[in-house]
């Protein structure tokens, strides 16, 4: 769709339509405008703190359960039948619980750039349009996003806009 709808602006573009003799054309790498602004790079910052914290709770818990699991072995053949079974479920249990917790911190990773990303994209939409229309452009596409085989660096707004967005997001 995408495509479709790029191939249908190129033709126009070319074919010499009297809105697009006027327009200027730009484009930025969304990517590199998140990642390199300062509001991308406090979340990026962020999800590193909290995978810091996860990262040794998990491994916290890795330890523990190497330790059960070595004194089970060491002590497996001492211990009796009904002994023997308490102690492998406890493991087993305390298993069940470091898979669940390490899946639920994997989720919340990913649901916290999600949301840091989806808040970023829609204020770096914002600040495009803007600056779009501050500076006459008649189109601004994202690089990566448009299907773009070539394209100008004269073209590439990307610092610009970076410049834009970190100024209209003070630092707090």
């Amino acid at each position: 769709m995408k495509r479709l709808m790029m191939m249908v602006v190129m033709a126009a573009v070319v074919s010499g339509s009297a809105w697009a003799a006027d327009g200027k054309i730009g484009y930025i790498d969304m990517q590199r405008a998140l990642n390199s602004s300062e509001a991308g790079k406090e979340a990026k910052d962020q999800l590193q703190v909290k995978l810091k914290k996860y990262q040794e709770q998990i491994n916290a818990k890795q330890e523990e359960l190497q330790k059960l699991k070595t004194d089970l072995e060491k002590q497996g053949v001492a211990l009796s039948e009904t002994a023997r079974a308490a102690k492998e479920k406890d493991y087993q249990q305390k298993l069940k619980d470091f898979q669940r917790f390490a899946k639920d911190a994997e989720e919340d990773l990913q649901a916290r750039d999600g949301e840091f990303t989806k808040k970023l994209v829609e204020a770096m939409s914002k600040v495009v349009n803007e600056y779009g229309r501050k500076n006459s452009y008649t189109m601004i596409f994202d690089a990566r996003g448009a299907g773009m085989l070539y394209a100008d660096q004269k073209a590439d707004l990307t610092d610009e806009v970076i410049k834009s967005f970190n100024a209209s997001n003070p630092k707090k």
